[in-house]
């Protein structure tokens, strides 16, 4: 079989190699979830690790001053038990819901949401990651806050481990919900309005005792994903704690989690293609 030259064939003409066309560069693996949250994670923490001190402050400072000023309204009893897990868990709040409101709807604002699209993660491992780096914030200042809340009121601390668990299921579920109001609002004015409308919410309805709340304020209460988290942890401080109501509690927070967390991603995903 004889091989014609190239340039023995008529003009127009092309060879196989010509004719084919090129073929694309091969990609590198995608990432995969894991190894993208944990470098997200760990980017954002000591990104945020400056105003670390300052935020614990606040946050706790905020919280046993309630409860100091509680201390001369409630005496005892189940009212004691709602105030400080209320107070408690609304360290939580203050960075998991306000904070990351107002980070998401400066990232948006600013084009930050362009520097993550250019990454190859996930959008889940985006939201997760910022996610659980401000709620890691609050583990001091939550757990400072039940320790004076328990001195103040006289609560036995026997069953404090039970923050372990309240502690990231409602962070998971609040800074869902802070990261969706972020992305979601069309200008950082209005994501940190909405972030402090949200962090009033879980102080009005998670400090107060709900015994003396109206019927359709109650009704608001049930909403609210911390007040589940609240409700696990204030039932912890009776002698012989009912524990199958607070794995209820603690499943339905964890549930709200999921799909907060879920909407967030969504709500990412809608605006880093805008």
């Amino acid at each position: 079989m004889s091989v014609v030259p190239a340039g023995a064939l008529p003009a127009g003409v092309l060879t196989a190699e010509e004719a084919a066309p090129p073929r694309p560069a091969a990609l590198g693996p995608r990432a995969r979830l894991w190894p993208s949250l944990a470098a997200v994670y760990r980017a954002q923490l000591s990104r945020a690790r400056v105003a670390r001190i300052p935020l614990l402050f606040v946050a706790t400072f905020q919280s046993v001053g309630i409860m100091i000023l509680m201390r001369g309204v409630v005496d005892g009893g189940g009212e004691a038990r709602a105030v400080v897990a209320g107070s408690s868990v609304l360290v939580v709040a203050f960075v998991a819901l306000n904070l990351l409101a107002q980070y998401f709807g400066q990232l948006r604002a600013s084009g930050g949401l362009d520097h993550y699209a250019t990454l190859p993660v996930p959008p889940a491992a985006v939201v997760l990651g910022a996610a659980g780096a401000y709620a890691s914030f609050t583990v001091p200042g939550t757990v400072v806050t039940a320790v004076v809340g328990c001195a103040l009121f006289g609560l036995p601390l026997a069953h404090l481990w039970v923050l372990a668990a309240v502690i990231p299921l409602a962070g998971a579920a609040l800074a869902g919900l802070g990261a969706a109001l972020g992305l979601l609002a069309p200008r950082p004015e209005l994501a940190t309005l909405l972030g402090q409308l949200g962090m009033s919410a879980a102080l009005l309805l998670g400090v107060l005792p709900p015994e003396r709340m109206p019927e359709a304020v109650r009704l608001a209460r049930d909403l609210l994903p911390s007040t589940y988290g609240v409700e696990a942890f204030a039932r912890t401080f009776v002698p012989h704690p009912d524990w199958a109501h607070v794995l209820g509690d603690l499943a339905v927070c964890g549930v709200v989690g999921v799909i907060s967390l879920a909407v967030a991603t969504w709500a990412y995903r809608r605006a880093a293609v805008r």
